[in-house]
């Protein structure tokens, strides 16, 4: 608002042109809050898989947040594109040019899936370097490095999902994004973490193809999705 006030605006501009519209508050609160719930189910349920790990020990407890940290990382890629998906699509849908949109999904999931190959590479293959920026103790980096290849997998689909998340965002299917989300994290990731971490002998790794599992079952829901709403458009 400082900004605004002491800038040379091309049009008029004053306190009494802001106003609260009922109607476009609420359906602002519509889109929105499915998308927020979302994050914070998302959120709780790594929490309830950190819980898990911790039954492992220290070593692997430690290992795993600083699997995390790397991830934050390793997700900034396919994060960006969901978000700039989601204006682009909205955009587009807004100006009535679906297809540009369905354009924009396609070579987004193509430049998305690049990026994601090489951070893949890089997870999988240096995932020691990377845990080492965050801890000195080879036991731990050895741990995060066993996570994080589990992840390496994950780098590959979350092209495919986010982009499609950003695409779904886009075209106001916020309800159907926090679902799927929701089915992903709670019918899917969990119960593959824990019935793993009852398995004797059980590795990070393994306890971490609980990520990529739960992306491959939303990028399916999302595939059905997509058809099923091409169907009803013909």
């Amino acid at each position: 608002m400082v900004m605004i006030k002491n800038m040379t605006l091309p049009f008029h501009f004053s306190r009494q042109y802001i106003r609260f519209t009922r109607r476009i508050i609420g359906k602002e609160l519509r889109l929105g809050t499915p998308v927020a719930l979302q994050d914070l189910l998302v959120g709780i349920s790594f929490l309830v898989i950190q819980t898990v790990v911790n039954s492992f020990g220290v070593t692997a407890s430690a290992g795993v947040g600083i699997a995390e940290k790397v991830c934050v990382f390793i997700m900034l890629v396919p994060s960006a594109y969901m978000q700039s998906m989601s204006a682009f699509v909205a955009q587009n849908m807004g100006a009535g040019n679906p297809v540009r949109a369905k354009k924009a999904l396609k070579y987004g999931v193509l430049t998305a899936f690049a990026a994601g190959v090489f951070m893949a590479w890089l997870t999988f293959f240096h995932g020691d370097l990377l845990s080492g920026l965050f801890s000195k103790d080879m036991n731990v980096i050895t741990a995060s490095h066993s996570y994080l290849n589990a992840y390496a997998i994950d780098c590959m689909l979350t092209p495919f999902l986010f982009c499609f998340m950003g695409y779904y965002n886009g075209c106001e299917k916020t309800l159907f994004v926090m679902i799927q989300g929701i089915i992903g994290a709670f019918l899917v990731r969990i119960p593959v973490v824990y019935l793993t971490s009852r398995m004797a002998g059980a590795t990070l790794f393994q306890i971490g193809l609980g990520t990529p599992a739960s992306s491959l079952v939303q990028i399916a829901l999302c595939l059905g999705m997509f058809v099923w709403l091409e169907k009803k458009a013909a």
